[in-house]
């Protein structure tokens, strides 16, 4: 095992064998390791510490129930505290994330359009997560309160603010309505897996919940504008099928800068 990977000791004896590689790609602040050995299959652990935003335990009944629910997501095979840490053993799902996929940009933009739709169309009363506004505001209040807003990481428009401005802002420029949907919750690029031309499911679910549809198509339009084009757009719009409202595409963009 590599000396960056001390799971908990209920786990050792299952991975022996498995080497271990750190994944660098991410913002959560949890550590992730890809888990490889000869004749078995590949697995993903995932690490944070308890109480903070990078603990995993939200995305573990998470998990859990899309998996029953049958949507395409890793299924988790383990779950286990330790050292005021908490982790996750989970199975990986095959393919590349959507930024690294080899498939041409638009083909791309029209499959993460179609997983989105699907994932949008399931009934919100069988959802049990509850990500709507009052939710995500009484967060990005503690977040603030607590610093831990990475105002590094703001998009080039918001250089130079502080977090306590974009939460103002936020405040002035809540909609008034929420079209309310089972949504990802972070739906960029590289949560969004595909495989051999078709979407193969989600990673990073630790937000999904019944949130306006704009949570997802505001994330998932800036991410294809940076990572494929601006021009790959309009070919996730007309996958998805519905015209969007850019005021709620701006306010849940700004909204995201505070997680």
């Amino acid at each position: 095992m590599s000396p960056d990977f001390q799971p908990p000791p209920s786990w050792r004896a299952r991975l022996a064998g498995y080497a271990a590689t750190p994944q660098t790609i991410g913002e959560s602040g949890a550590r992730v390791f890809r888990l490889v050995a000869d004749a078995q299959p590949t697995l993903f652990a995932k690490a944070g510490v308890a109480g903070t935003p990078a603990d995993p335990t939200a995305e573990v009944a998470r998990l859990r129930w899309l998996y029953v629910a049958c949507v395409a997501c890793s299924e988790v095979l383990a779950f286990d505290t330790g050292a005021g840490h908490r982790w996750v053993l989970m199975t990986a799902l095959p393919g590349r994330d959507a930024v690294a996929a080899a498939l041409p940009p638009e083909r791309k933009a029209t499959l993460i359009g179609g997983a989105l739709r699907g994932l949008h169309a399931m009934a919100t009363a069988s959802c049990p997560f509850d990500a709507r506004l009052d939710v995500r505001l009484a967060d990005a209040h503690a977040l603030v309160a607590a610093g831990l807003v990475d105002e590094g990481d703001f998009d080039d428009e918001r250089r130079g603010w502080k977090p306590r401005a974009v939460l103002e802002r936020v405040l002035e420029t809540r909609p008034t309505v929420e079209d309310a949907v089972v949504t990802h919750g972070d739906a960029c690029l590289p949560n969004l897996m595909l495989h051999a031309d078709a979407f193969a499911g989600f990673v990073d679910c630790g937000r999904v919940g019944i949130a306006d549809r704009h949570q997802d198509l505001g994330l998932a339009c800036r991410s294809i504008s940076h990572n494929l084009g601006a021009a790959c757009v309009e070919p996730f719009l007309a996958a998805y099928g519905i015209a969007p409202d850019p005021a709620r595409l701006a306010f849940y963009q700004l909204l995201d800068e505070l997680f």
